[in-house]
């Protein structure tokens, strides 16, 4: 992480504007703040990505706080052509300025540099691919996959600079690294599952309680969270030697939930 960070830095220089990819289930904490303070003087454009599987209207009021903090900012469905047209209409917008600095000294344009930034899995190799319109950057769904900085040739306007993702070494609390964990962005793993799956199911009862009742209609809500799970096992048939397994059902309900199985989620609020 501490080469990639220097990298980064090495290359401001040459790059216009900075694109922030941020997933929009958890804006907050998938901000990479060590990246963020070495980028901050560049003129920025946040991504909300995951927009299909963030709640809409949470999504919009990220929109305006970000708007209201100076950037400029969209949500965007890194699978839907429309909104990648309308990143590349907007960055192109953002380094405008640039090139009119170069014809006013009679100087030809020059190509707007672009560097996407983000951590792990939010969606850069994809934005990149579906930018460039070819698989410039290998897309995987994994933590940590891309490891090494390229320059894009998208057309005679318009490069982009892609970065490993980049995680900083520590995290405040505890409740960023909940957040990662449910949306995938670290390894889930290394926390215990029932932990995991307690605060997310404690957390949708008290923001979501139609989406997991709907999902799951045959649980008493009001139960308590160990017999909601074993619930949950038995409906499911996750049995083991012992008995239900209950493990099995945590592991289930998370990766359902982080797919977007659940319905639209957004895990954190202004």
């Amino acid at each position: 992480m501490k080469k990639a960070q220097i990298e980064v830095q090495e290359k401001l220089k040459l790059v216009d504007v900075i694109v922030e990819l941020l997933d929009a289930r958890i804006p907050r904490s998938s901000r990479n703040e060590v990246l963020y303070k070495m980028t901050k003087d560049k003129t920025r454009l946040v991504v909300l990505t995951k927009k299909d599987l963030a709640d809409q209207e949470q999504t919009k009021k990220w929109i305006e706080y970000f708007k209201n903090e100076g950037f400029s900012a969209i949500f965007a469905d890194l699978n839907k052509q429309n909104d990648i047209k309308n990143i590349i209409k907007m960055v192109e917008e953002l380094g405008e300025k640039k090139n009119e600095k170069f014809l006013a000294k009679g100087m030809k344009p020059q190509p707007v540099r672009a560097m996407i930034i983000g951590i792990p899995n939010v969606g850069k190799s994809t934005l990149i691919n579906k930018i460039s319109g070819r698989h410039a950057a290998s897309v995987q769904n994994k933590p940590g996959h891309t490891k090494a900085q390229q320059w894009i040739k998208v057309s005679n306007k318009f490069e982009l600079l892609d970065t490993p993702g980049i995680l900083p070494p520590s995290y405040k609390n505890a409740e960023d690294a909940i957040n990662l964990a449910l949306v995938g962005s670290i390894n889930s793993e290394i926390l215990p599952n029932d932990e995991l799956a307690k605060q997310a199911f404690t957390f949708l009862k008290e923001n979501y309680k139609i989406d997991l009742q709907k999902r799951f209609n045959y649980l008493d809500l009001d139960a308590n969270f160990e017999d909601c799970f074993e619930n949950i096992a038995e409906k499911r048939g996750f049995l083991s030697k012992g008995g239900k397994d209950i493990e099995k059902a945590y592991k289930v309900f998370l990766n359902e939930l982080k797919n977007g199985l659940l319905g639209q989620i957004t895990f954190e609020r202004i």
